[in-house]
């Protein structure tokens, strides 16, 4: 599942590749943007913010999210693609390589000077290499400036800060012994909980495999999401599954431990 480290790892596996390259081929397949072709900018770089990824060619961004099924793939000129190519939303090739966007949720073109229009309502970035205390202090206060948010929506919320999904929210709740539903102002360590959510993705960032627990091995590698119905393995009991949201596009899928959170 995509989520912020994920992103970053996507980023700088595209960074590595293209950064400094020349565009030989150019082809966006979304019908805003078909007509724009960028074959002979310079690939400047390519960077996260939070769950989105930014290609920043010529004086024009590439602003592309993977949502659930996205994916980008990089191959050699020539090479097989692992995917079929009517899910390609983008292609992006210099001499060496073909980046390819596939299904992605998000596609959109827009200046370099304007991306603040696409991303610039993100909070905090929990894997910004520029993370300071007063960024920490700003990313609990957005978390309890909604005092009635259920804890687990709150940080799922990109605007509080950006880089979380399903699996970590879910994970940091059990972690810090919360239930899903309690409401921000119920919560008395909010800053304790955001140096957990930086911790835990910091740890993650140069995971293949990404893990809560400590155990990497298949199966052992969360606490509770995923796990609903299965053995707490902190007490026994039987973890539960919901959901949470104000409508089927914010639902998300909620694990808890009916003894260890409250």
């Amino acid at each position: 599942m995509p989520e912020g480290d994920t992103v970053y790892r996507t980023a700088r596996s595209l960074d590595q590749a293209l950064r400094g390259s020349i565009l030989t081929g150019c082809d966006i397949r979304v019908p805003a943007f078909a007509t724009v072709d960028l074959t002979g900018q310079t690939v400047h770089e390519v960077v996260s913010r939070g769950k989105h990824l930014l290609h920043r060619v010529g004086s024009t961004s590439i602003h592309s999210h993977l949502k659930m099924e996205g994916a980008w793939h990089l191959y050699r000129p020539g090479t097989r693609w692992q995917r079929p190519a009517f899910q390609a939303r983008i292609v992006l090739q210099t001499a060496e390589w073909v980046a390819v966007g596939f299904e992605l949720g998000v596609l959109e073109l827009v200046p370099t000077r304007a991306e603040a229009e696409v991303v610039g309502y993100l909070g905090p970035d929990l894997l910004d290499t520029d993370w300071t205390a007063a960024v920490s202090v700003e990313a609990a206060a957005n978390l309890t400036a909604g005092p009635d948010q259920p804890v687990i929506l709150a940080l799922a919320d990109q605007r509080n800060l950006a880089g979380l999904g399903n699996v970590y929210v879910n994970e940091l709740c059990f972690l810090r012994g919360l239930l899903p539903t309690r409401p921000m102002a119920e919560v008395s360590d909010v800053a304790g909980l955001v140096a957990l959510a930086r911790r835990l993705i910091l740890a993650n960032r140069d995971r293949d495999e990404r893990t809560t627990t400590g155990n990497v091995r298949r199966g052992a590698q969360t606490w509770v999401y995923g796990r609903g119905g299965q053995a707490c393995r902190r007490c026994g009991a039987r973890i539960q599954r919901g959901t949470l949201g104000r409508s089927d596009v914010e639902q998300r899928n909620t694990f808890w431990c009916p003894s260890c959170q409250i």
